[in-house]
């Protein structure tokens, strides 16, 4: 069964190694984004998963293997809660497991979200538009702004 694991601050490497996959994958959507100098993408600054309570980072498994991950944003008096980074690995795509992590995350943190995807990822776009409009029971917003699609709802 595929499950969320918080990960903890001496998993940090194991996060940044998996991420490179995710980057390898943004870079087709993103052409700016390069190898440096050593071989692997430029990590993400993860501090502040582990320093301020807003922020939340989890492993997604299937069973007891490492699949993807995701990091999110909770709610504030003024922001809505916000999937920052979100990452199902190739061979368990379109296995359903992406959707149930997503919707397990919407019970996590109930209330307002918003979730964007770039416009040129339209696979995101389409993923996301459609579980939202699932468990908004199509209730929600979306605009496209500066190539950037948002979608707005409450849960």
């Amino acid at each position: 069964m595929v499950h969320l694991q918080k990960v903890r601050t001496d998993e940090a490497a194991k996060l940044h190694n998996l991420m490179q996959f995710y980057i390898y994958e943004f870079s087709n959507y993103l052409p700016d984004i390069k190898l440096e100098d050593n071989g692997a993408y430029k990590p993400f600054d993860l501090k502040k998963y582990w320093t301020n309570n807003q922020f939340h980072a989890y492993f997604i498994k299937l069973a007891d293997e490492l699949i993807g991950f995701a990091l999110i944003e909770s709610a504030t008096v003024s922001n809505p809660n916000t999937i920052e980074e979100y990452f199902i690995i190739a061979k368990y795509k379109r296995n359903g497991y992406g959707k149930a992590i997503a919707k397990k995350l919407f019970t996590l943190f109930p209330g307002e979200w918003e979730i964007t995807q770039i416009e040129s990822n339209e696979q995101a776009h389409v993923f996301w538009k459609g579980l939202i409009h699932e468990v908004s029971q199509g209730n929600f917003t979306e605009h496209l702004k500066d190539g950037v699609y948002v979608q707005k709802f409450n849960i």
